[in-house]
């Protein structure tokens, strides 16, 4: 860690935050609480960066590559809940993450992870996707999110690009920051109702393996999609057959004028 890094985690650790004394009013009392949950989160982020700070290639014990099996045990889930997204030209599957529920219900925890989103490709980890918690984060500007993550993973660029990225109101955001080396890519961008902020974690060789077939797996699906009508009317046909003979079988010999 950096002598500058040192000083600011040091001071971190000992200062106190005179809150009352710094408000003037409830509208200033409301700025305090949020700059000291800004304050904590950089603090927290700071704390972790001699463990992680130059590696991308994992996060919080989850590592890029690992199979569902182990991504499952090292996030505290069951393989068994992991989501088929597409099938073919390559298996994509997903696997929701959540913090462990003994920190996300302590008042005291300043962790701002709310949730996260295990992205696989033919079983290996590609993508993660954090989406840090509203209240955790409320008030803090973008710059202030590039400031508390650039002290983990360094200078951040600003490139003018989107990502894929879901969400019930697009299937991209824009690039707030990245922080990135040959082989991983971390990009800092909006949620996608705008209220907070959501991290973007990737293994560049697999994401484009990923995304390539994701866009085939679409294509596929649009063009089959007028023969899967015909199979799913056929099928349902076929059900309404079978109730109407059974239902035939038994009223038929029972009926009387």
């Amino acid at each position: 860690m950096s002598d500058t890094l040192q000083k600011f985690s040091k001071s971190c650790r000992n200062t106190h935050v005179p809150l009352f004394a710094l408000a003037d009013s409830r509208n200033g009392v409301g700025r305090m609480r949020t700059r000291i949950w800004a304050i904590a989160i950089l603090c927290g982020v700071l704390s972790t960066s001699v463990l992680y700070s130059g590696d991308f290639s994992h996060y919080r014990g989850l590592r890029f590559g690992m199979n569902t099996a182990d991504a499952a045990k090292a996030a505290g889930t069951s393989a068994t809940e992991t989501t088929l997204v597409h099938r073919r030209p390559a298996l994509i599957q997903e696997m929701e993450w959540q913090p462990a529920q003994s920190l996300r219900f302590d008042r005291a925890n300043t962790d701002p992870v709310k949730q996260g989103l295990l992205c696989f490709v033919n079983g290996e980890l590609y993508r993660i996707i954090v989406t840090y918690d509203r209240d955790k984060v409320e008030g803090m500007t973008a710059d202030d999110m590039v400031e508390g993550i650039s002290a983990t993973y360094g200078l951040a660029s600003r490139p003018t690009a989107e990502i894929a990225f879901h969400s019930n109101y697009a299937e991209v955001a824009k690039v707030l920051a990245r922080w990135e080396d040959s082989e991983y890519s971390y990009d800092l961008v909006r949620t996608g109702d705008q209220s907070s902020y959501a991290m973007v974690l990737y293994s560049k060789r697999l994401d484009v393996l990923a995304q390539a077939a994701i866009i085939e797996a679409v294509r596929l699906d649009v063009q089959e999609a007028p023969q899967r009508e015909i199979e799913k009317q056929k099928d349902q046909a076929e059900a309404e057959r079978v109730i109407r003979d059974r239902a035939r079988s038994v009223n038929k010999p029972n009926f009387r004028p």
